[in-house]
């Protein structure tokens, strides 16, 4: 599921430097955006297998009402208010909030290695990458704008959201794969989308702090969208361990 809370992206405006400067601007904020979701995404592994080879631990996690729906909450808070409130935290504390957030969902996702089959998990992992991998970079190169897109991709996970919702009470596998196609198909134009909003944002004539935060802003924004992509292609390609 999706917790993202994307800020509305600010028309750039540019400080008059040479083009060159900004390309290098713009590099750079991007370099740090995938370092630190490339990092988010080893807290989440390491902790997922950490907790699933631990029997106490998946007990603790999972087997006390107040720990699962506390840790879900504060995935949910958290997702929602760091990117509203980014511009008033401190360097470290956004990238403190965002390793902890890494950790609760590694924590969330820990019972795919007992459901799933750890082949089935590692092809699934590869096939995401290169998907997101591929989306990314045409995120970043288009020149189309993909803001009319990226209306038409929200109000369609809305839409996928309450599905999965009625999907709770009704039990149906059909609208489980429909849930489980549409998943992919949003998070992967979402993908591109929040490529384009990071790069296009990376352009405003930012101050060293801004521009770090926004580094991180944007690693978490993509940081979810691999997750999304992740879990909904496991549910169509992953055949459980039984």
């Amino acid at each position: 599921m999706d917790y993202n809370n994307r800020p509305s992206t600010p028309p750039p405006f540019y400080s008059g430097g040479s083009s060159s400067s900004l390309t290098t601007q713009v590099n750079a904020v991007m370099r740090k955006v995938y370092v630190r979701m490339f990092i988010g995404l080893l807290i989440s592994a390491f902790c997922a297998l950490g907790i699933a080879t631990s029997p106490a631990a998946i007990s603790f996690f999972f087997g006390n009402q107040i720990v699962f729906w506390g840790m879900l909450i504060a995935m949910f808070v958290m997702a929602w208010v760091l990117p509203a409130r980014f511009e008033r935290m401190s360097q470290g504390t956004v990238l403190l909030c965002f390793c902890i957030f890494s950790a609760l969902m590694g924590c969330w996702l820990a019972p795919i290695f007992l459901v799933y089959k750890l082949g089935t998990i590692v092809y699934t992992l590869f096939i995401t990458a290169g998907t997101f991998g591929a989306m990314s970079v045409y995120g970043y190169f288009t020149k189309s704008d993909l803001s009319k897109m990226g209306s038409y991709l929200m109000m369609g996970l809305f839409g996928l959201i309450i599905l999965m919702i009625v999907n709770i009470f009704a039990h149906s596998s059909t609208i489980e794969w429909i849930v489980s196609i549409v998943g992919v198909v949003l998070f992967i134009g979402l993908t591109a989308w929040d490529t384009q909003q990071i790069r296009r944002m990376s352009q405003a004539n930012l101050d060293p702090a801004m521009s770090d935060k926004l580094a991180t802003i944007g690693a978490m924004n993509l940081y979810l969208d691999f997750i999304n992509l992740f879990i909904f292609l496991l549910r169509i390609f992953g055949g459980s361990r039984d």
